[in-house]
């Protein structure tokens, strides 16, 4: 396999094997891949995907791995590492690989120009593919921070390689976007580069907005570097809230493994002490069947499994306290109220 694939692809990219994923996502956790590709371009990308595709091989696109679970038995296929981060700057047009960083690379480009839009989405862990994966949001700007804004408002337009092998550039309309989704969640389309329209605005009032926007991030979100997660882990519940939820459940601080929910946001899961995908799939459990029990709501999980995974840990949870001297989002929220 590993012989057609390097076949197939040329020197476009690197093929490797039995490759581990943990260090490739934002929680830490997860098996080797049986074949690893890493694309350093759009061309090698697309190379890479009609590559898996011919031979009609199990593949998966991996970029930033921030609101994935990869299965502690790793992946069966070929994983392809997107980190194509070419970004090029036409008047108030910014296109970037799929590959590349929202923040700090496509962000900090884009604020350096004086050109606004997508100060909003600071600090966020996302390649630009997964931006328009999952139509990136974020609750700004300040103080007010009124309503939610999403990267479909400045998104012009995308380069494609759809899922019937055809090269296409398509329009805002085309992603079907919505609230955590797009037409990319059933439609095997890869996005290879995509173009934001964004206004010329005074650079001190960008630079303001990431500075406001990374404080009130930082109280509401644990650091990735010394408390890996991939984010909220079940779907908004419409006028309640997952996080509330579980905070009125009493499950702050439960614990499976070295998986915990943390106190500093309910809805929130972190790695605290090398936790395992069997882990994490207990914790997420117990969670659901606490929050059904005491309040007859099920919480659905917005994050992706991807893999095989190992039976969930067994037993029951342990209670770990609150730090000492942090301040929960609620009471940040209660804190912050006109």
């Amino acid at each position: 396999m590993i012989q057609t694939l390097k076949k197939l692809i040329g020197t476009e990219a690197a093929v490797e094997e039995n490759v581990r994923l943990a260090p490739y996502t934002t929680m830490q956790v997860g098996g080797p891949a049986d074949f690893f590709i890493k694309t350093a371009s759009a061309s090698a990308l697309e190379c890479a995907v009609r590559a898996v595709r011919e031979l009609e091989v199990p593949h998966f696109l991996l970029g930033k791995g921030a609101n994935i679970v990869i299965g502690d038995a790793g992946f069966r296929g070929v994983v392809i590492h997107n980190v194509a981060d070419r970004i090029c700057i036409n008047g108030n047009l910014i296109t970037a690989e799929s590959g590349a960083t929202v923040y700090p690379a496509l962000i900090e480009l884009a604020a350096a120009q004086s050109l606004s839009g997508l100060e909003h989405y600071v600090g966020i862990p996302s390649t630009v593919g997964g931006a328009l994966w999952q139509n990136l949001h974020f609750l700004s700007p300040a103080p007010a921070r009124e309503r939610t804004m999403f990267i479909e408002e400045v998104l012009d337009y995308a380069d494609l390689l759809t899922e019937k092998n055809e090269s296409k550039r398509v329009g805002v309309d085309y992603f079907e976007f919505g609230y955590d989704k797009s037409i990319l969640h059933w439609r095997d389309d890869i996005v290879l580069s995509a173009t934001f329209r964004l206004l010329e605005t005074d650079k001190a009032d960008i630079y303001r907005i990431m500075k406001e926007n990374l404080a009130w991030r930082a109280l509401r979100h644990p650091d990735l570097k010394t408390e890996p997660s991939v984010g909220s882990i079940f779907k908004k519940i419409q006028g309640i809230g997952a996080g509330r939820l579980i905070d009125e459940c009493g499950l702050k601080g439960a614990s499976f493994g070295g998986m915990v929910v943390t106190h500093r946001h309910a809805n929130i899961i972190v790695n605290h002490a090398d936790g395992t995908a069997a882990d994490l799939q207990a914790l997420v459990a117990y969670v659901q069947k606490e929050v059904a029990r005491q309040t007859g709501y099920h919480l659905e999980t917005e994050i992706e499994f991807v893999g095989d995974f190992a039976p969930p840990t067994r037993g029951g949870p342990v209670f770990l306290p609150r730090p000492e001297g942090l301040i929960t989002a609620e009471e940040l929220a209660v804190r912050d109220a006109p």
